[in-house]
């Protein structure tokens, strides 16, 4: 039977309550929301926090708002709210889709007041993010993003399964040269989620399927998937490579 050790459980009524409350018990503490990976973990005991802060319930996490021309995520909001908002849709037509390779900025809370950290590098490793034992995710801030196309494509091998490759492109063209371009790119080991190189390779070329290939290409050398049980290696980096192409391709047709 998976039992997990003895914790302290607190559910927080405010952010500055749920700060308070991590300051309260320590770097051992744990923010839960979802608890989709964290629960599983602390039952097989390869986590073991001495306490968890749950702030499910914090409306004010739970907001997608437009301020300044950026579209405001709260970190509570969840996947589905994010994916049927019209605010969040109007803003930009990936968030329909999924997720995106928009350059969004995640907005951290501390005792000490919040910082600005761009959700590229926000991630340090599996299960590990910039934000310090003391501090809480509260916003995700995406810049203004009209006159852009996006997109997000995936191969999982059932419908809501994880995927075994997806990617998500953004696409701004002027005077008929990519004057923008933002991919990302999960399940296939690339550092950050995203494709930099491809990027840099796409502006100011022409938006064609040959550049979107090329980019694709581009994309799949800098990546460095593992084999497991959605596929080899080598399979994964050709899935990286042909499904950058074919996001690129949907968001040039959603400009």
């Amino acid at each position: 039977m998976q039992v997990p050790a003895q914790f302290a459980y607190e559910r927080a009524e405010s952010v500055a309550h749920a700060l308070a409350l991590l300051e309260k018990y320590g770097p051992e503490a744990r923010v839960v929301a979802g608890g989709h990976s964290l629960i599983p973990m602390m039952k097989l005991r390869l986590a073991q926090p001495e306490a968890l802060i749950d702030i499910n319930g914090l409306d004010e996490l739970a907001q997608i708002t437009v301020e300044g021309g950026e579209l405001v995520i709260g970190s509570m909001v969840r996947h589905s709210e994010l994916l049927a908002s019209t605010v969040a849709g109007g803003h930009a037509a990936v968030f329909h889709d999924a997720f995106a390779a928009l350059r969004a900025t995640a907005v951290i809370r501390g005792a000490d007041g919040t910082r600005a950290v761009a959700v590229r590098e926000f991630h340090e490793g599996p299960y590990e993010t910039v934000v310090g034992p003391e501090e809480l995710l509260v916003q995700l801030r995406v810049p203004d993003t009209r006159g852009a196309g996006s997109a997000y494509v995936k191969v999982e091998r059932r419908i809501g399964d994880w995927a075994v490759a997806a990617a998500a492109a953004v696409l701004r063209v002027e005077n008929g040269l990519v004057a923008e371009a933002g991919l990302g790119l999960t399940a296939v080991g690339a550092p950050h989620f995203c494709a930099p190189e491809a990027e840099a390779y796409l502006i100011g070329r022409a938006p064609t399927e040959e550049s979107f290939a090329e980019a694709g290409r581009i994309a799949a050398e800098h990546c460095d998937p593992q084999a497991d049980q959605r596929g080899p290696a080598d399979y994964k980096r050709h899935l990286a490579g042909e499904l950058t192409r074919r996001a690129l391709v949907a968001a040039a047709e959603r400009i």
